[in-house]
């Protein structure tokens, strides 16, 4: 079975993807990899990861969350995950996965809001 796809919309410098189904380790992966080429290919300054369809992670997709978000800051990329639902939360706390660098967001709204404001600062800050 083909694993599914998760979209990834470009507007602007920012990248979003919002994570609608529950994610299997297969398409999670694939996630990641997908994300992270469209990261070098369109090099986007911000990624929004909206969860708000995610009523549970695992311990592998909790950690390919903290992976994505810890490869996109390598690449260059702010990361903001919006949408957390609190099982969500607590499960990656209980994990000790720790995002550093990374902003969090009540929705997707206020997530596009947060990431406006960091390219904005990085743009005024630019020598």
């Amino acid at each position: 079975m083909d694993s599914l796809r998760i979209p990834i919309l470009k507007i602007g410098d920012i990248l979003i993807a919002s994570i609608q189904v529950a994610l299997h380790d297969a398409s999670a992966v694939q996630f990641k990899d997908d994300l992270l080429q469209k990261i070098h290919d369109t090099r986007a300054k911000g990624v929004i990861i909206d969860l708000t369809a995610l009523d549970v992670v695992d311990s592998f997709i909790g950690r390919l969350i903290a992976d994505i978000a810890a490869m996109a800051g390598l690449m260059g990329t702010r990361v903001v995950l919006t949408g957390l639902q609190p099982a969500v939360a607590i499960t990656l706390v209980e994990l000790g996965l720790e995002l550093p660098r990374v902003l969090t967001a009540l929705n997707l709204e206020k997530g596009l809001k947060v990431m406006q404001r960091m390219t904005e600062e990085s743009d005024d800050g630019a020598v």
